[in-house]
């Protein structure tokens, strides 16, 4: 029995996971309690041992099982999408919650598991290869479809979730560096655009060189090049037309002391928050920013504050080198699993981590666009954190069966 768990069982990940869940218990313990909010932990700490309990249930199923019940998981979330922009709850502008009293749910988090999972299994198909225009275009449409859906609640942050992790699956999945570059240059330019016009005729110089060095064939080249032109043409457009939440969003990451009462509250007094840790912190329960709650419902998006604040440069980097060692492990495992869908499903799994890492993490920080997604195993939120701990769990599944074909 014991050589049996040597050899099966992820330790690592298990033991990742529940640090980082304990640090984020610890945090919003913290960041509620001076404010007589214990309900939110307490509240966290069911959903935690709910989780747990999930996770441990997913590393015990079999591949095979995973692998057939991935398309009709998917299908069954799109639906859920649909139902949550006719009945679902409207909360911070976006329509993605459904809500009964004081508890929630955001299906979203989940749908981003079970597209991932949909796309493996796809691509994982013995006569499938992403090597062919047909099954490149499905490929695209099973990650396609979800983005449209939540982009109509509208849910930018989870929309940009989806397309980050698009990108190291088609890689790992074998796509062309130039089917790579033709999605990143649109998006390139897009941004460009956003930040003005010389950002904007760099974006398209720097694209037109990217798209001829990776050239397929000239007419490949013209098109994506014409269609990144008119997205670039097109955002002030789409700007105009963002609900004003958003709008203010994005000229706070430009210019976060343009709104200093406002949109770029947040974001400054997060700022002041981690700088004031200095090196070893201020001591649990003993950060003045979160206990006075300066940062309003710290304790969800901001939840990197209060390590941050409470344990300097120092816990902030022990946090930082937790999510590293998860992302790196998994990467190894992803290497290991001879299974071409545990491989898949792995990448992608990982995509979406990285992605809400580097957000939340960056926008603590000032570094990135305030898009409201929460940090994996902090942040406070039940769909959320379930999430997490499913992904812990499926990463756990795919070791113990790494060696399986």
């Amino acid at each position: 029995m014991n050589a049996y768990f040597k050899e099966y069982f992820d330790y690592k990940t298990l033991a990742i996971c529940i640090a980082l869940l304990v640090i984020g218990l610890s945090s919003i313990y913290s960041a509620t309690f001076d404010i007589n909010n214990a309900y939110n932990f307490h509240k966290q700490l069911m959903w935690a041992i709910t989780g747990l309990i999930i996770m441990l249930t997913v590393a015990v199923i079999p591949i095979r099982t995973i692998q057939r019940m991935a398309f009709a998981s998917y299908l069954i979330l799109l639906v859920v999408l649909v139902i949550v922009l006719v009945i679902g709850s409207r909360v911070k502008g976006s329509k993605s919650w459904f809500g009964v009293g004081g508890m929630g749910g955001q299906p979203s988090e989940f749908a981003k598991i079970t597209t991932v999972l949909a796309f493996a299994a796809y691509l994982s198909k013995p006569n499938i290869s992403i090597a062919n225009g047909k099954h490149l275009i499905i490929a695209v449409i099973i990650f396609a479809v979800p983005m449209v859906l939540v982009l109509a609640q509208p849910d930018l942050g989870t929309m940009l979730v989806f397309f980050g992790t698009a990108l190291p699956l088609l890689y790992w999945a074998g796509a062309s560096n130039f089917v790579l570059i033709a999605i990143i240059v649109p998006i390139m330019i897009a941004a460009g655009a956003l930040l003005g016009t010389i950002s904007f005729l760099l974006a398209i110089a720097a694209g037109g060189v990217l798209l001829f060095k990776f050239r397929k064939n000239y007419f490949a080249i013209a098109t994506v090049f014409g269609l990144a032109i008119i997205i670039g043409l097109s955002v002030q457009l789409v700007y105009e037309h963002m609900p004003v939440y958003q709008q203010k969003r994005i000229s706070t990451f430009l210019n976060p002391e343009s709104d200093l009462l406002g949109a770029g509250y947040n974001v400054v007094q997060s700022k002041i928050a981690i700088g004031s840790g200095g090196f070893f912190g201020k001591g649990y329960l003993h950060g003045t920013q979160t206990q006075l709650n300066y940062i309003p419902e710290q304790w969800t998006d901001f939840i990197f504050c209060v390590p941050g604040e409470e344990f300097g440069f120092f816990g902030s980097s022990i946090l930082i080198a937790l999510y590293l060692s998860l992302l790196i492990h998994g990467l190894h495992v992803a290497g290991m699993v001879r299974n071409r869908f545990g491989s898949l499903a792995i990448i992608g799994l990982l995509g979406i981590f990285t992605v809400h890492i580097c957000e939340n993490v960056g926008m603590s920080m000032g570094l990135m666009p305030v898009i409201g997604i929460p940090l994996p195993f902090l942040s406070y939120g039940g769909s959320s954190l379930v999430a997490a701990m499913i992904i812990g769990g499926l990463m756990m599944n795919f070791y113990a069966h790494r060696k399986e074909y």
